[in-house]
């Protein structure tokens, strides 16, 4: 046995450094390593051996293995290389030929948009949180004041996966996560994405981006609201915007307002973008509602606060001229590279 495994070794190492290809290497793998080897069938007659040649002889053959396998590999290391050579030797390159243009991306416009409303309220002194897509309906609706059978629960017609869990209809179950976890005061904005069940057309879409804004202390009032949301809006719109805070509900503020600025394109004259009432309406805010404060462990005697929520798919529409949402979420290059 030990002279057929050593000429079995010589005679594979010698068909192997002769294989021309890859494809033959593989067939030898094959004839000498493989189930149904040459290798193999030397192995079975082990058994056959007297117990003291068995360690000595299955020995030999892990190292005739060994050796065949190192000669597949080096032959096909070699001929990889050989292979290169003749590649590079047959081909040419013109470096006089001009480049390939390479096309520069952009920032998508949601995402600059998103990018410069945190610039803003990050320049307030706001801090940038985030929370889970996917929500539980204690976060969504309950903790903020918007029991199952309320009526206002239609607003957010949402998207369920059963067992209490839903994909998140707005960024204000955040807001509870953070009063949960920080005592006041708290002064934090929410960016993130949103999905209801809303029939997509130019001016809605199933999935759209929202960021929350929440500022609870001693003291806070409607006032303080209004300052901060003028400041954002002269600093998002231009320096001269005016604010308009109309009476509107919401289950978590109380009161609450829907905001408007004069229209930055015909400066309140009235355009196609304002349709001709010279306002616009940008978001929603109001002062937190004691209940949600109650249900977070703040006291609504001691401690006050405002919150608000703003579109940034409807900000970007706005600011660049965007009739279409649709656009935003079609990856249409024709499209995205405008805002190159």
């Amino acid at each position: 046995m030990k002279e057929t495994l050593e000429k079995l070794q010589s005679h594979a190492v010698e068909m192997i450094n002769n294989a021309p290809d890859g494809e033959h290497l593989e067939e030898l793998r094959l004839r000498f390593l493989g189930k149904k080897g040459e290798l193999t069938a030397v192995l079975k007659g082990l058994g056959k051996l007297p117990d003291d040649l068995r360690p000595v002889m299955g020995k030999l053959a892990n190292h005739v293995k060994e050796a065949i396998g190192e000669a597949l590999k080096t032959r096909l290391d070699r001929l990889a290389e050989e292979k290169l050579a003749m590649d590079l030797n047959e081909e040419s390159i013109d470096i006089t030929l001009p480049g390939h243009k390479v096309d520069a991306g952009s920032i998508h416009p949601i995402s600059r948009v998103m990018a410069e409303i945190q610039e803003i309220f990050i320049g307030m002194g706001f801090a940038v949180v985030e929370g889970p897509e996917v929500e539980t309906e204690y976060y969504n609706f309950e903790a903020l004041n918007i029991p199952a059978d309320h009526p206002s629960r239609e607003m957010w017609d949402s998207f369920y996966f059963g067992e209490g869990l839903l994909l998140r209809s707005h960024t204000s179950p955040v807001q509870v996560r953070v009063m949960e976890k920080q005592e006041p005061p708290v002064k934090v904005i929410v960016p993130g994405k949103c999905s209801r069940r809303d029939a997509v057309d130019p001016t809605h879409h199933w999935m759209f981006h929202q960021v929350e804004g929440l500022l609870v202390d001693r003291g806070v009032t409607f006032a303080d609201l209004k300052g901060v949301l003028l400041d954002f809006a002269r600093r998002m719109f231009g320096p001269r915007r005016r604010v308009r805070f109309n009476p509107s509900y919401f289950p978590f503020t109380e009161p609450s307002a829907e905001v408007y600025i004069d229209c930055f394109k015909c400066q309140g004259e009235g355009c196609r973008i304002c349709k001709q009432s010279g306002w616009i309406e940008i978001l929603g805010a109001g002062m937190v509602n004691p209940k949600v404060l109650e249900i977070v462990g703040y006291d609504p005697e001691e401690y006050t606060g405002f919150a608000f929520g703003m579109g940034p798919d409807r900000i970007a529409m706005l600011k660049y001229g965007i009739n279409d949402i649709r656009l935003f979420f079609d990856n249409d290059i024709r499209f995205l590279e405008q805002f190159a």
